[in-house]
């Protein structure tokens, strides 16, 4: 077949504006994206988050069903992807019922707590929260470590749609002192008296007051807010004094080198432990 000289040209300048093109709309254009133009999160995508309210997040999780991981997951993403985020599409494709599995610290093994592995989940792929993803989701895991839960005020409680009647269900809040989720449980059975079968209103009002806290530091990142310098975004005094020791690129002597900024004291109570 012969083409005229034309025809050629017209080729060639078209084949020109299509590369030119794709050189201006970059790669993220086209990532995770099926040939019939679909959007499938891809490994290193990354969506734009805009400021959400706080205590509609938490009634969501709070109303959501599938455990903790998954109502965390799924109230956050759902919120934005009605939201006016410029990827707020892309956030309705995402199936968050893949979060499910984690619910009991990951199918009833009482590892980490769902809520901390839906935290890491979803803030691993935001955007414009200012490169900020490591220091929220630090910040995130100190708070549940730390922190009397889950939130009892009567404003919280009312907010989430909840009632008093449903309170007596919680016995009392307590700290974990750790992220991991039996440590989380066992501490509350303490306090309250009641047993891990009898879990269910107090891990709902805990997936309902991680995702309100969660909403509010991505909101301060997203404002610029240096989330890192926060004191209660650092490792215990505690851990910190271990990791003078059992750092991950320098030790002391023989001590062995540890990579983490979760609470230590918790499991470890000496140096033989």
């Amino acid at each position: 077949m012969t083409i005229t000289r034309r025809q050629a040209l017209t080729k060639i300048i078209g084949i020109s504006t299509a590369a030119a093109g794709a050189t201006l709309m970059g790669t993220s254009a086209f990532a995770g994206t099926d040939e019939q133009g679909n959007f499938h999160l891809a490994l290193g995508d990354k969506l734009k988050y805009v400021p959400l309210d706080a205590m509609a997040t938490a009634k969501l999780a709070y109303e959501t069903g599938g455990g903790c991981m998954h109502q965390v997951f799924h109230s956050l993403v759902t919120m934005l992807a009605n939201s006016s985020s410029a990827d707020a599409a892309k956030f309705a494709t995402i199936p968050t019922a893949i979060a499910a599995y984690g619910g009991a610290g990951i199918a009833g093994q009482g590892t980490v707590c769902g809520n901390m592995n839906a935290t890491g989940m979803l803030v691993n792929f935001l955007d414009d929260i200012n490169g900020q993803n490591a220091a929220v989701i630090g910040a995130a895991f100190r708070y549940y470590e730390t922190t009397e839960l889950p939130l009892s005020s009567p404003e919280f409680i009312a907010g989430i749609g909840s009632t008093d009647e449903k309170t007596l269900k919680v016995g009392k809040s307590s700290v974990a002192n750790s992220v991991l989720c039996h440590s989380s449980i066992s501490n509350w059975s303490k306090a309250s008296g009641f047993t891990f079968s009898e879990k269910g209103e107090r891990c709902y009002r805990l997936s309902a007051s991680i995702a309100y806290h969660l909403v509010e530091l991505l909101n301060r990142a997203y404002a610029g807010e240096d989330i890192a310098a926060l004191p209660e975004s650092k490792p215990s005094s505690e851990a910190q004094t271990c990791q003078s020791c059992h750092g991950a690129a320098d030790t002391m002597g023989s001590a062995a080198s540890v990579k983490t900024d979760m609470e230590c004291t918790t499991c470890h109570t000496g140096h033989f432990n």
